[in-house]
């Protein structure tokens, strides 16, 4: 069972229709012991760092998200939840973040932008680059995603980049760290490549509940 964290600011309904395309089980909740049922979770995410962050803190799901990444919990986030994971953005000025993955959010820069000709926010489709194998992208290869953002994430280790994109600058696409999982684009609304990594999620979360 999949547990979609609603604080106010996910695309809740296109995150909810792949899954039903999929036939997983899934269940929407802000509620931290309701979503503690659930054996994987998706933490999606669409608008501004610092306000997700303010939501999440003031209603606790900060600290629960957190609690269930150290239980080993498989845990996924799309877009803005993927950036959230991180350590800090400086959007609106610098916000901490969950701190499941070393990193920093960062805008664009805009020389790069100017230089390249590119517009941002980065809006369509983009090719991924494979860094290394994991067990998230088995079996994609390196399809297009649809990618809307206009901050990426700087990680602190190259490891955590499971794939990149490239828009003037290295774009991390997928990240990953033992059982937490993150991509920039929409999986959700990238045809075959989206729906095989988040068919990938649900084995990776049938496989930690195992006896």
């Amino acid at each position: 069972m999949i547990g979609i964290i609603d604080y106010g600011m996910g695309n809740l309904y296109s995150v909810s229709k792949a899954l039903e395309r999929l036939n997983v089980s899934y269940f929407i909740s802000d509620n931290p012991e309701e979503l503690d049922r659930a054996s994987g979770l998706i933490l999606p995410g669409v608008g501004s760092f610092k306000d997700a962050m303010a939501i999440l803190n003031e209603t606790g799901l900060s600290a629960y998200i957190q609690k269930a990444a150290r239980a080993e919990k498989p845990l996924l986030g799309i877009c803005l939840g993927m950036q959230l994971l991180f350590e800090s953005s400086e959007e609106n000025g610098l916000t901490g973040g969950l701190s499941l993955l070393k990193g920093t959010v960062v805008h664009f820069p805009e020389d790069v932008m100017k230089r390249e000709q590119l517009k941002v926010p980065h809006m369509g489709w983009n090719r991924l680059r494979l860094n290394r194998e994991s067990e998230l992208l088995h079996g994609i290869e390196e399809g297009y995603s649809y990618f809307v953002h206009s901050y990426y994430v700087k990680a602190e280790a190259d490891a955590t980049v499971i794939a990149a994109a490239d828009y003037g600058v290295e774009v991390p696409a997928v990240v990953g760290e033992g059982n937490v999982f993150g991509t920039q684009f929409h999986p959700e609304k990238s045809s075959h490549t989206g729906i095989g990594i988040l068919r990938n999620f649900v084995k990776i979360v049938e496989e930690k509940v195992k006896p």
